[in-house]
This record gives C-alpha cells, structure tokens and sequence, in this order.
C-alpha cells in the first residue's frame, strides 16, 4: 500500500454541502444505491483530517424553477405525484421513497449553494456528498437511480451567469441525462470517461454535440479491465487538448467511484491511486474556488471511501495514495484509434456542423 498524504497546507478549505436527509431517500430491499454509502464517503473527507479547513454548506433546496432549467415540467410533476402517494418506481432501476422527494430537492440544491460559497470566497474546492446522485435523469425522464441531475443544474446555472463550465464526468457508467441537456448548448463542454458497453448504452465517441455545440461532447469509452495508465493516456491526448481549446472558467466533477476494480456493477479497474492520479489533471482545468464535485454512483464502500479522499486530496492540491496507481490492462489502442478519429472525422464532423 502507497503513503499517504502530506499534512495540508493552511487556508486550503473545502466546503461541504450534505444533509443527514439523504440518507433517508430510501428504494428498496437490496439497492445498490443505499445509504450506506453517504457514510462511506463522509469517512473518506474524515480521513483528510482537514480540521479547521473543512467548512460546511447550510444545504437548500432546489427551487421548481431551478428543476426547470434542466428538467420538463413533466419529470418535476411525476416526482411529486409519487411523494404524494407515498413513493413508488419510477423505472425498474429507480424508485422512491416517503422521503426521498426532499433528499432529492436538496441534492439538486446543493450544487447551487456550494457556488454561491466558492464564488464568496468561503474555499477552494466544494463537494456535494448527496443522494441520489443525479447525472443519468435526462430533460425528459428520471432514471438511473436518478431524479433530479444535480451536475447539469448547477452547470445550466452557471452557464446562464456567462460562465464557461466543463463537467468532467468520471463514473463508470455514461452520464446520458448530462450529455442530454447540454448536447446543443456550445457554453458548456461535456466529457465523460466510461466503460463500453455497459448501462445506459449512450456515450459512443462519436456522439459529439448538435449545431454550433458540435465539439462539446467528449465522450471516452473504455474497455472492461482498463486500468490507470489507460485512462492517463486519454485525459492527456484527448481530454486536456479539448479543454484547453474550450478555456472553462468553472470545473464540474460528476464524482462516481464505480470504475474502481471492487465495485460490483461494473468491470473497469482503476485504484484510489487512478483517482489521485486523475485529480491531480482534474486540478489544472480551473482555479481554485471554481472547483465543484458532486457524488454520483460507486457501490464498494470501501473504494468510496478510499476514493473520496483520494480525489479531494488531489483537488486540494495534496497527492494521498491508500493503493498504488494500476497499469497493464486493455485500451492503450482503443485511445490510439480515438485520437485519429477526433483528428480527422471528429474535426470534420464540427466543422460541418459549425
């Protein structure tokens, strides 16, 4: 096992927006998306051990309207409709409980709150731990174990006070409602890192964007058993080059720990070593106090925890490693042939479409 991190530099801050009504957002008997993992995660910022340097969000709750930046009306009706009734299944994946309506109105509010904090000066990085996470409910629909997508509100908010946001979405599973709501929006650049095939069966590399937003979808699907080396390959020949061009003034991280080697749903197989690894890119792509990190899926506790703090520690400007870095697995070719693709089809393609 690596070394862990150094002690933190004074006035680091992160700030913290959660609220203990996420763990009542209850589904069913045997979820993989239980309350059990907010406990994981809080452990991983304890194991910072940032003591005056964590400061907590006073959590709100989204507005209708604020819903309604991202979401139809529709998918806001059906959500109350089911608390009424006391909860109830929205999909085969994704139900709700009595109290899940609030935990949800709170997830998706936190990301608001947590940039009303950075933006007064209150620290450097925010991370939502919140349930349920958010980044599969689509414009049109919850899904995904996902009622509200708590990333693309606060990305839509800030796009409309004339910010340039990237979200770099890192879970294991494509971010469809994400890439969704901002497909012909050219304000924000999405891009996602994902194993290919697997659920929802979106985020193909040639799924770009729409319009004058041709270019602002990055999608980077990944092999099943793709390790740390593979996923630094492509953040560095494909992600680091886009997001450069595109010059964001706010970074967005769609925070899933699912690609970790323990998880059970997926068969990707990165360590909390990738995740530092990953953290330390994540870092260069926009200053402090414009760095906003959201809880999506991961389903190990242990590698939730290990990797909230290995990717918080990163963002913060330290290096923590609870495993070593992995190299060695499948994909090394795949981003050979996705970096020719975006060289010239790619390029083509925008260029058509602009």
């Amino acid at each position: 096992m690596a070394g862990r991190c150094r002690a933190y530099a004074r006035g680091v801050t992160l700030l913290l927006a959660t609220d203990p009504a996420h763990a009542e957002h209850l589904t069913s008997v045997g979820h993989p998306e239980r309350p059990e993992r907010l406990d994981a995660v809080l452990a991983g910022v304890e194991d910072l051990h940032l003591d005056t340097d964590l400061h907590l969000i006073e959590p709100r709750r989204a507005t209708v309207d604020e819903l309604l930046l991202v979401h139809d009306a529709s998918v806001v009706d059906l959500v109350q409709r089911l608390h009424e009734l006391g909860g109830g299944s929205i999909d085969a994946d994704t139900a709700m409980g009595p109290a899940s309506l609030d935990a949800a109105l709170l997830a998706a509010g936190a990301g608001l709150a947590a940039i009303d904090a950075l933006r007064s000066g209150e620290g450097e990085v925010a991370f939502c731990a919140v349930r349920p996470p958010g980044h599969h409910a689509t414009p049109q629909r919850s899904m995904g174990f996902c009622l509200f997508n708590n990333a693309a509100i606060a990305a839509r908010s800030l796009a409309d006070a004339g910010e340039r946001v990237v979200v770099v979405d890192i879970d294991a599973h494509h971010g469809n409602g994400t890439a969704d709501a901002f497909v012909a929006d050219p304000r924000v650049l999405y891009v996602s890192l994902h194993q290919w095939p697997l659920y929802p069966g979106t985020g193909r590399h040639d799924e770009v964007g729409t319009g004058s937003a041709a270019g602002t979808t990055l999608n980077v699907p990944m092999p099943p058993g793709a390790t740390g080396d593979v996923y630094l390959r492509a953040w560095d020949e494909l992600v680091a080059p886009a997001v450069e061009r595109f010059e964001p003034s706010w970074l967005l991280v769609s925070a899933g720990f699912d690609a970790h080697r323990r998880d059970p749903l997926t068969d990707l197989a990165l360590s909390a070593g990738d995740f530092a690894d990953l953290a330390g890119r994540l870092g260069e792509l926009a200053p402090a106090g414009r760095r906003l990190v959201l809880l999506e899926g991961g389903y190990d506790l242990a590698a939730l925890r290990m990797g909230t703090s290995s990717l918080l520690a990163g963002l913060l400007g330290e290096h923590r490693r609870d495993e070593d870095a992995t190299a060695g697995g499948p994909g090394a070719d795949h981003v050979e042939a996705l970096v020719r693709w975006w060289a010239t089809i790619g390029a083509e393609r925008c260029q058509l479409e602009t």
